[in-house]
């Protein structure tokens, strides 16, 4: 059988200091690729049964829709498997940590799933298996490269190279000397992918930010609207409060001395009272 294995370490690298423990997903996902590559060696009708086969997901289709996710579980050989697990490991676990398990699981399916379609769309002809967590890997890599671009790495321990040169130059010299069966297509829909989801990430920061600010102006606006109707009320309310003693006093003063003897200012502020309580109370009827 013929397989299109997509290696996530394109060359052999070694790297100078761990990540530390597996964060949460990344040891599923090890546990996961282990465990399917056993089953593997003892089944090897899966490889063709849940590798992408992009003939077959189109001849077949929808029956195998499942293949753009289950081809990132399978791979082709140790070698295989521990590089993509390697890199899972020394470049996955810190943004896991920075980023949370629920969102660095989004962003790695996403990958895959991206290295799936553009193998679809280019390779859509093509009767053998594509496997590999390689485009998930490479999502990854771009990802630590946008995030952590002057942190220097040691190639074989020894030699330090910034990062932002460093994983570049591995994904070159992949494309350059990789052998016939590596699945281009697929690294580079992880790529692609994972440079646009931390571009629109980087905007919906700013997008978030700004409507938080903009929401918090339009609460600040409202608190400051309510306050003013409170004091309006306060005001009106003390205003008519003013009103019924000075209407009371007038209403003693006419009990002590009858209506004709009270001033001519008292007597219009009494009508002009009277008018203003009448309008409220046609309008409450209404």
């Amino acid at each position: 059988m013929r397989y299109y294995q997509s290696s996530g370490q394109p060359t052999r690298p070694g790297y100078g200091f761990g990540p530390g423990a597996l964060s949460p997903f990344i040891k599923v996902m090890l546990i996961a690729n282990v465990v399917i590559f056993i089953a593997q060696r003892l089944y090897p009708e899966l490889t063709q049964q849940l590798g992408l086969v992009p003939a077959r997901f189109f001849s077949e289709f929808p029956n195998l829709f499942y293949q753009p996710l289950t081809y990132m579980f399978l791979h082709g050989s140790i070698g295989h498997i521990f590089f993509n697990m390697f890199a899972l490991w020394m470049f996955g676990t810190e943004i896991e940590h920075r980023w949370g398990s629920k969102a660095f699981s989004r962003f790695y399916v996403l990958a895959g799933l991206a290295g799936a379609f553009l193998c679809l769309v280019f390779n859509a002809s093509q009767p053998y298996p594509i496997i590999g967590a390689s485009a998930a890997i490479y999502g990854i890599l771009v990802a630590y490269w946008v995030i952590f671009p002057n942190r220097q790495l040691y190639i074989y321990f020894l030699f330090p190279v910034k990062v932002k040169w460093a994983i570049p130059g591995m994904m070159l010299l992949g494309f350059l000397f990789s052998a016939g069966n590596i699945a281009h297509m697929a690294h580079l829909g992880g790529v692609v992918f994972a440079l646009i989801y931390m571009k629109m990430d980087w905007r919906w920061v700013y997008f978030t930010r700004w409507l938080k600010n903009r929401r918090y102006r339009q609460q600040e606006v409202k608190l400051k609207k309510n306050r003013q109707q409170e004091v309006k009320l306060k005001k009106n309310r003390q205003q008519a409060e003013d009103i019924m003693k000075r209407i009371d006093a007038i209403l003693d003063k006419i009990n002590e001395v009858g209506i004709e003897n009270i001033s001519k200012s008292d007597r219009k502020f009494l009508e002009e009272a009277s008018s203003e309580l009448s309008k409220k109370d046609s309008t409450k009827g209404k």
